[in-house]
């Protein structure tokens, strides 16, 4: 099933997500929303999305039947972005669980994903892309990073969106078939985290362990130093 996407271009919004929201209540729906900048940017957990011009900010909203199911949505999106990045950029792009991509570890996109509901449900794939920044703040710089300070080159950030669309699409049609093991068969391809020991940090409490795998609830699955296996639902990781 591929979708149909009409695209809405912004110079600046306050956030795409506000936006795409706004559009949806309005009854339009398999839109994609763009800004040049954002005023709010946002990401999980009410963070602070560095979203000054030179970067990719865009949503993608859909009709969204289980929400249940739209964590599947925010991998489809990550793997989008990694390869469209290997494509155009010719980069190792890799996803980092749950929302990220990256590059030689330092943090390039970032997804969120928020979802409406009602009489139909819709989800909000946010994604922030950093293409053509040179600087960042200084309390992010040494973890982040850009496809020009990667390549030492400007990127068309169009060329750039319409190719992450189109990888969207092809991910989109296992998910609309409810294949979800292939969706989650493709992100371990690409997965920075599976392997490595992490500090899995929760509401409640931290963790540290090797993560060995993905439910089929998109959890990640640690194996932590006392042998248990402990899934981790939703929180940050960080290497140790």
């Amino acid at each position: 099933m591929m979708i149909n996407f009409k695209f809405y271009n912004y110079k600046t919004l306050d956030s795409t997500n506000n936006k795409a929201g706004e559009l949806v209540k309005k009854g339009y729906y398999d839109v994609v929303v763009i800004a040049e900048r954002q005023t709010k940017g946002k990401g999980r957990f009410k963070r602070k999305w560095f979203s000054d011009p030179g970067g990719l900010y865009m949503t993608i909203s859909l009709k969204a039947d289980d929400i249940d199911k739209t964590k599947y949505l925010t991998f489809i999106a990550a793997l989008s972005v990694s390869k469209t990045i290997r494509k155009l950029a010719r980069l190792s792009a890799l996803v980092k669980w749950p929302n990220d991509v990256l590059i030689d570890g330092r943090k390039i996109c970032g997804i969120l994903t928020e979802t409406i509901s009602g009489r139909e449900n819709y989800a909000l794939i946010g994604i922030g892309l950093n293409i053509n920044q040179k600087t960042f703040p200084e309390s992010i710089s040494n973890k982040t990073t850009s496809l020009k300070l990667e390549t030492n080159k400007r990127h068309n950030i169009k060329k750039i969106s319409e190719s992450i669309i189109k990888e969207f699409n092809k991910l989109y049609n296992y998910y609309s078939k409810k294949n979800y093991g292939k969706i989650i068969n493709e992100w371990k391809k690409y997965s920075h985290t599976l392997g490595r020991k992490i500090k899995a940090k929760t509401v409640n409490k931290t963790y540290i362990g090797r993560a060995i795998g993905i439910d089929n609830d998109c959890s990640l699955i640690l194996r932590l130093d006392n042998g248990k296996i402990q899934k981790i639902i939703e929180g940050d990781i960080f290497s140790v």
